[in-house]
């Protein structure tokens, strides 16, 4: 039997997945619409949100009913902290073809991720490449990062799945009447306890959606030294940016630049001596 051959049932599909399509909206300042061919006569649309060559770059999976142009308000407030967000859709998506199921995600996550490396070194962007995975998103970033963690510098949790079952028997679906099991999701726990890059996951208090127990879940399984956990006070599943404000991204950016370097304290002592002989 396929791995997610379970999860690809239709009735299952139509609960993870809320694909809505349109055309390419206008593009908001700095941003560049990149299509990206990840099967024979299907293609995905991204979005990237730039911020400068030399920056960091999130590649970003998004929520179950979202699109990468849902990104317009909230990418050029990466970069005006210092980040590029590279925001890829799921098939169906936006101005993305075919039709999703769940080994299609995965599947398509691989390409997307070995298509926007190839993209910004094509490019000359040199800035560490993390991962980010919001809600739904959390499934392939975590997939990636368990398979490639040479390539990044680590990963972003934001409303994170822990196990398959209880999400499921939370949005609706009657398990107990199935032979579904844990075994037959989307491994979640199983798969973070090998990522041993850099993590960093976030979870709104009040996520009805995705209670927060599932991020502590995830939190206690990952297998990186270099772990950070955060709730946000109040938040809900989608209020996130708006409860947390500015610090939410000031939160993932000092995430990165202690990553990066830039909080490095040679580089501050560097710093503070140019000021002092000037």
């Amino acid at each position: 039997m396929p791995k997610y051959e379970k999860l690809d049932h239709p009735d299952f599909l139509s609960f993870i997945f809320h694909p809505e399509k349109c055309n390419p909206t206008p593009l908001p300042n700095g941003a560049i619409d990149v299509a990206i061919e990840v099967d024979e006569d299907v293609i995905i649309g991204n979005r990237f949100y730039i911020h400068d060559t030399a920056s960091p770059n999130i590649l970003f999976f998004h929520g179950n009913g979202e699109r990468v142009m849902d990104y317009d308000e909230i990418g050029p407030m990466y970069n005006a902290a210092g980040m590029n967000l590279l925001v890829t859709d799921y098939r169906g998506y936006g101005w993305s073809s075919g039709n999703p199921t769940v080994t299609s995600m995965l599947d398509d996550a691989e390409v997307l991720f070995q298509e926007t490396r190839n993209w910004l070194s094509f490019n000359k962007y040199t800035g560490a490449f993390f991962l980010m995975g919001r809600s739904l998103g959390s499934v392939p970033a975590i997939d990636l990062a368990k398979n490639h963690e040479d390539d990044i510098k680590g990963i972003i949790l934001e409303s994170a799945i822990a196990n398959t079952v209880s999400i499921m028997e939370h949005i609706g679906i009657n398990i107990s009447s199935t032979d579904f099991t844990e075994d037959d999701g989307f491994g979640n726990l199983d798969k973070i306890e090998a990522v041993t890059k850099p993590t960093f996951i976030f979870h709104g208090a009040r996520d009805a959606l995705i209670p927060a127990a599932e991020a502590e879940k995830l939190q206690a399984c990952c297998g990186a030294r270099s772990k950070e956990f955060v709730i946000i006070p109040g938040a809900e599943h989608n209020t996130m940016i708006a409860t947390g404000g500015q610090l939410y991204f000031q939160t993932i950016k000092t995430f990165i630049d202690k990553l990066t370097g830039v909080t490095n304290w040679r580089k501050r002592r560097k710093a503070s001596q140019t000021i002092q002989e000037n």
